[in-house]
């Protein structure tokens, strides 16, 4: 099957992404336009303490209107790995640092219109080592305890899809 792109033109330049429209030849020779979000990538990080509580963030998404039950997560800066996102990160949402980094996990968040790839990483040897918080966030932390977060998944008590696709790759080393 090819794809060929006869024509993109960047339609909208932000802080977090960019929005491209391609002309695009499917492999029946059609032409469709389609809208594509470029984002330069992120992290979601499962930090779990030494009681076997997984720390979360309470925040208000505006775009679904609802304060969301998420894990920690971030956008990459321009230049950073991954692994050092996760670290700040972790530090900005929750204000700890993690002893020990282990990546779970890799997955596109929404391809159908969206190259945002996210890269899922399990935090343990949690200790306090607080950054400031980005300015346009207002957070609270929970910690609950793994079993509980199995059951708030299947009861609907996660909603977040980065956070739902990090649980997911993580039961294996949490659950056994």
């Amino acid at each position: 099957m090819t794809f060929e792109t006869i024509h993109s033109e960047v339609l909208y330049r932000g802080r977090a992404f960019n929005v491209r429209r391609e002309e695009v030849r499917m492999p029946d020779g059609h032409v469709a336009q389609l809208d594509i979000v470029d984002h330069v990538g992120a992290v979601t990080i499962l930090p779990i303490d030494e009681a076997g509580r997984i720390w979360f963030v309470r925040q208000y998404r505006h775009a679904a209107g609802v304060i969301l039950l998420e894990l920690p997560a971030g956008t990459l800066e321009v230049g950073e790995s991954p692994d050092e996102c996760a670290r700040r990160e972790i530090r900005e949402e929750i204000g700890m640092s993690a002893g020990e980094l282990h990546k779970v996990g890799e997955f596109f968040l929404a391809p159908g219109y969206s190259s945002e790839y996210m890269h899922v990483y399990l935090a343990t040897g949690l200790h306090a080592d607080p950054l400031p918080g980005d300015a346009d966030e207002f957070l609270s932390v929970d910690r609950i305890p793994v079993e509980q977060v199995y059951d708030m998944v299947q009861t609907g008590g996660v909603r977040d899809a980065k956070s739902l696709a990090a649980l997911f790759l993580a039961r294996p080393l949490l659950l056994g």
